[in-house]
């Protein structure tokens, strides 16, 4: 939609027989004035012209005109000139809820409506007078008296706008003196000129022209040019004359004069960088133009032709439309840009996908982040269906200008109960901090709770009411299904396994928001030795890392010292088999780095690999804005003889470990946590029998069941599960309580609100909480039970008899005993490792230990006499599997031994 005047030196009144170039010409400086007949006509038979114009419909003469005058304008109609006929129609027209900012009062002087009464009682902002105009051309000045009078002090520039139609009796063109008198007689007066009379173009030109001032010695006017395709960026500053502004309006050609050459200047008539004028504007004080242009595509306004613009470069979104519509003509076969516009399945993934990180944000640096994201993939899409970011603010600004609403309610596909249906049994049983949440609301998933009169407190189930059904619902975490994450980092592997270190660092520079990747002065990876200026930390830091780093190292050596002891059995006499381990050749060791930087993550992968001795070891972390590591991690890779450290982070990390890349060194196993894209990714590689790669385990959001009894403190209880939720937004905790009092559960619950709501990472902690749960338990048995069936990551036991109950433990990632075994310390320093088996995998995987660096490898030696005592059977087995060839390999032997 073209822009919108502010400032008008004329209204331009027509109708469907008006000569279609005059309206063109007109709308350039001045809104259409329109009857509704000619509106409808013109419509049919120029409705371009009619999207590119301001229209003011006049409908003084319609019946029922507040319905109409509200159908118009919310057609995108910009102003309507209604003519009630008493005071009382008036003041009930301006009542009646229409925007008066867009309602202009049309008076003439045989009306009888009462002027003051209606300023008085409305807020009227615009008049329309026919103005009777004397056989000399001059406006009739007993009028003039009489409408003065009637405005008094209240007609000015800032509250009521004044066009002034004339009606004449002879005379068909208003004169220059009576064209000044509007101006300056009648406060803030606007001409009404009829574009239907003779010598039109003269008139608009005349009209608009008289509305201006300069005092430069020269004549000219200080001319701003913009873009109104480009977000309105300024093009430059030129000057203007009477002759070039006519000109301008005549050819719809950008004309300007040039005072070098003391000439009229067409512009682009020897560069080629033409423009087209859509609107010419004048600014407040009547001394200064804005010529709102289109640049001919692929031009610059400026002649360095270095920017489109003087000022300078296209920034923002423009910047980036012009990026993709370049990167759609140019891209290369096999760049992510091409597969963007080629692929419009993939754009349309990706749109979804941001959208829905848009929605997952916490932070404003998140939001801010993943907007940006969702906009870059929609612009794309718009880039490929040939739509400019001008269309799209065209469509804004009509829908700016309806006045009829829509309801605002999302799809039912994707909505949960949020189109404001009622919920005032689920908010009220919340509100109440002991009160059992129907399990029912639960439909097979947790759900992500509003927080009970804005507490940060777990909903409450006591497990004796639970059906068998219910207690399951209990039990799943929520996840995003495995397979729609895998589909969705599967393009990001696609890229980096195709295009190595380009694919890599385009990722790097868009995921993990560091602009050096786009710069090849800028190194994604770091190799062995790293420089200790790279590794500099304050002492206090440095020495905390040194007794966790001794804790971890003692423990994981340990378990070592069992694998260096190699298995021997002699099964049968001449016939022993044995076993015994080897690192695993190349690993990759990935730590997180988004919500929380973790550099325990980096000691807790970093010390058994290299126990294992593991013969190359690399890290992959994500790094920050200005390209580096943070220092503590360096300082870790130092002491435990890291070979590379991969710069990046997410699911390009875990695939440039998995495939290798010009840079990166392809690993056989990939071990470390992350969010679900980090863990989908990792899935996906070890599901790729052709490249090779195992992981540690498959892995979700970290998560903490703690079981309490009566024993428990209130406060430990609270900040252990604090301690996870923390982590990250889909982190989930559980409290299963054993037979506790009322007052004991809500001591629990009001130590949970009063710590989260003083930590820096409350906003993540909100989200988690309402995913989390506080089981009522009747006995330790019935709680052991339900842990075990949830498989936790990290279990704590807040009981009486802590020890005693760890025999009765079946699965757990790791666990802490006793209410001084805080989940931190094995996070980050006793020596057990925090690498552990979530999202119910306790049942089956183990978490990271030195073992997992490692293979074990089993051997068999045979003497002749113990293959005489055996052979006849491997015969007669592999005979009754029908695998002749097994049996003869044996056989041979057999009969050689028994010829010799």
């Amino acid at each position: 939609m073209p822009t919108v005047f502010s400032q008008l030196a004329v209204l331009c009144e027509a109708d469907a027989e008006t000569d279609k170039i005059l309206l063109e010409q007109a709308s350039r400086v001045a809104p259409l004035l329109l009857d509704l007949a000619s509106f409808e006509s013109l419509a049919n038979t120029a409705s371009a012209l009619l999207s590119s114009s301001e229209v003011w419909l006049d409908l003084s003469s319609q019946p029922d005109v507040s319905t109409l005058a509200s159908k118009q304008l919310d057609g995108g109609i910009s102003r309507v000139v209604v003519a009630p006929a008493t005071t009382e129609d008036a003041q009930q027209l301006l009542q009646a809820g229409l925007p008066t900012e867009r309602l202009v009062l049309r008076l003439s002087p045989e009306s009888s409506i009462s002027l003051p009464s209606i300023l008085e009682r409305t807020s009227l902002t615009a008049l329309l007078v026919d103005m009777p105009v004397a056989q000399d051309g001059q406006i009739d000045s007993a009028v003039l008296a009489s409408f003065r009078e009637a405005l008094g002090g209240k007609a000015s520039r800032e509250t009521i706008s004044l066009f002034i139609r004339p009606t004449f009796t002879t005379q068909e063109t208003l004169g220059v003196d009576a064209r000044d008198a509007i101006r300056s007689s009648f406060v803030a007066g606007t001409p009404v000129l009829d574009l239907r009379s003779r010598d039109g173009l003269e008139q608009i030109t005349s009209a608009f022209l008289s509305a201006l001032k300069t005092d430069r010695p020269d004549a000219l006017y200080s001319t701003v040019v913009a873009s109104s395709t480009a977000s309105r960026l300024p093009l430059g500053l030129v000057y203007s004359s009477a002759e070039s502004i006519k000109a301008s309006i005549e050819t719809g050609r950008a004309t300007y004069f040039s005072r070098s050459r003391n000439e009229i200047w067409k512009k682009g008539e020897t560069s080629g960088a033409t423009q087209v004028v859509e609107r010419i504007l004048i600014d407040c004080d009547g001394d200064a133009l804005l010529f709102s242009v289109v640049q001919k595509q692929g031009t610059s306004f400026c002649h360095t032709e270095k920017s489109v613009s003087c000022f300078a470069p296209l920034q923002g979104l423009a910047d980036l439309e012009q990026t993709l519509l370049q990167r759609k003509a140019n891209s290369p076969a096999g760049s992510y840009s091409k597969r963007l516009f080629d692929d419009s399945a993939l754009l349309e993934a990706k749109i979804r996908e941001e959208a829905d990180e848009v929605c997952r944000a916490t932070t404003k640096e998140e939001t801010a982040a993943e907007v940006a994201d969702l906009i870059y993939f929609a612009l794309a899409r718009c880039v490929s269906k040939g739509v400019t970011l001008a269309d799209v603010e065209a469509v804004l600004d009509k829908r700016a200008l309806k006045l009829t609403r829509r309801p605002g309610n999302a799809k039912p596909a994707f909505t949960n109960g949020a189109n404001g249906d009622k919920q005032e049994e689920a908010v009220a049983n919340l509100a109440n901090r002991s009160t059992v949440l129907p399990i029912a609301q639960l439909n097979g998933t947790h759900p992500e709770a509003s927080q009970p009169n804005g507490r940060i407190v777990p909903p409450i189930y006591t497990l004796a009411d639970c059906s068998a059904k219910e207690r399951q619902a209990l039990l799943k975490r929520p996840l995003v299904d495995s397979k729609d994450m895998v589909a969705k980092v599967q393009p990001i592997l696609d890229t980096v396994r195709t295009g190595g270190d380009v694919g890599l660092r385009s990722f790097i520079e868009k995921f993990d928001r560091c602009p050096l990747a786009a710069s090849s002065q800028w190194s994604h990876t770091l190799t062995a030795p790293f420089p200790d200026e790279l590794a500099r930390i304050d002492p206090k830091t440095k020495a905390a890392i040194d007794v966790a780093f001794e804790n971890i190292k003692l423990f994981h050596a340990r378990q070592m010292d069992k694998e260096s002891v190699v298995l021997k059995v002699e099964t049968m006499p001449g016939i022993v088999c044995s076993r015994f381990a080897r690192p695993i050749d190349r690993v990759g060791l990935y730590v997180p780095g988004g919500t929380a930087v973790l550099p325990s993550t980096a000691m807790m992968l970093a010390i058994p690999a290299h126990i294992a001795q593991c013969p190359f070891i690399s890290i992959a972390t994500p790094p920050s804005s200005e390209g580096k590591v943070r220092p503590e991690i360096v300082y870790i890779a130092q002491k435990c003889g890291v070979h590379q450290i991969v710069m990046a982070g997410g699911a390009q990390a875990v695939a440039a470990m998995a495939y290798g890349t010009e840079t990166v060194g392809k690993v056989d196993k990939i071990f470390g946590p992350g969010n679900q894209w980090v863990n989908a990714a990792k899935m996906a590689v070890s599901m790729s029998m052709g490249d090779a790669v195992s992981i540690d385990a498959p892995a979700g959001p970290s998560e903490v069941l703690v079981i309490a009894d009566r024993t428990a403190d209130a406060a430990f209880v609270a900040s252990d599960l604090l301690s996870q939720a923390e982590h990250g937004p889909d982190s989930q905790v559980v409290c299963l309580a054993i037979n506790l009092t009322d007052d004991h559960l809500t001591a629990i619950q009001d130590e949970i609100n009063k710590q989260a709501s003083v930590l820096p990472r409350v906003g993540i902690v909100k989200q988690a909480i309402s995913k989390s749960l506080t089981v009522r338990c009747a006995h330790l048995k019935e709680a052991l039970a339900f842990s075990n069936d949830y498989a936790p990551e990290h279990l704590i036991l807040h009981l009486e008899d802590a020890p005693g109950a760890l025999d009765h433990v079946r699965n757990a990632g790791s666990v802490f005993v006793g209410a001084y075994s805080p989940e931190s310390c094995g996070d980050y320093a006793s020596g057990t490792n925090h690498t552990l088996p979530t999202a119910g995998y306790a049942r089956q995987y183990s978490g990271v230990s030195t073992s997992a660096f490692l293979k074990h490898i089993t051997s068999q030696q045979l003497t002749a006499e113990g293959l005489d005592k055996l052979g006849p059977s491997v015969v007669t087995l592999a005979e009754v599997e029908g695998l002749e060839a097994h049996a003869n390999a044996v056989r041979v032997r057999l009969q050689r031994r028994g010829a010799e």
